[in-house]
């Protein structure tokens, strides 16, 4: 217990130094003054602050998939209609990135740089993102629940709203007076996001 205390408390201390000073700009012994711990203990967890940058950054993406790819599961036995998989999907997606506020904002930061780590993620996460809710519209399709395929802009559109709130919450916050790590902002925009989705899919969704 004691030991995966230490290894949170690292991952934390990772998530707010990387947020403020850059991951560049953070040291390995920053890592570990911050977390009130040995700076062996990087090694012993994650290899080296590349291997940490990585488990960050790949734990948050899986989990993040993870909430969308339920909904697919659930689209395909017929357990819910495609429209409210779809809702549930971002509902779901956005909660996560909610939950995890410092950890999403680090995450797109990252993936807006070019490196050998990002285009790795990009092939195995985010195009699976794009795979998930692809399959999900091709369900709708088959099933007669959707009358057309979107386009692909649709899928971009909507990663796009799905992850602008946590990427850029300081803009949110000081141009808008909103908050959103607080819960009525969630609500009140996932309100929003759904009335786009619905001007593009409720009237071809058969009642």
């Amino acid at each position: 217990m004691k030991k995966q205390a230490s290894k949170e408390k690292m991952m934390n201390a990772a998530i707010e130094l990387f947020n403020v000073n850059g991951y560049s700009g953070t040291s390995v012994r920053d890592i570990a003054n911050k977390a009130e711990a040995n700076v062996a203990l990087i090694s012993y967890y994650f290899g080296s602050k590349k291997g940490l940058l990585e488990h960050l950054m790949t734990s948050f993406l899986e989990g993040y998939l993870s909430s969308i790819e339920t909904q697919v599961h659930m689209a395909k036995s017929k357990e819910s209609e495609v429209y409210d998989c779809l809702l549930q999907a971002i509902w779901d997606g956005m909660v996560y990135q909610q939950e995890n506020l410092h950890l999403a904002r680090f995450v797109h930061r990252e993936i807006t740089l070019d490196s050998t780590l990002i285009r790795e993620l990009m092939t195995t996460y985010l195009a699976k993102e794009k795979h998930l809710f692809q399959t999900l519209m091709k369900i709708g399709y088959e099933n007669g629940e959707i009358a057309q395929l979107p386009s692909s802009y649709f899928v971009l559109q909507l990663r796009g709203m799905m992850t602008m709130p946590f990427l850029h919450p300081q803009y949110i916050r000081e141009v808008y007076h909103l908050m959103p790590h607080d819960t009525n902002f969630l609500d009140e925009y996932f309100t929003e996001l759904a009335r786009w989705v619905a001007s593009h899919f409720k009237e071809e969704v058969k009642n």
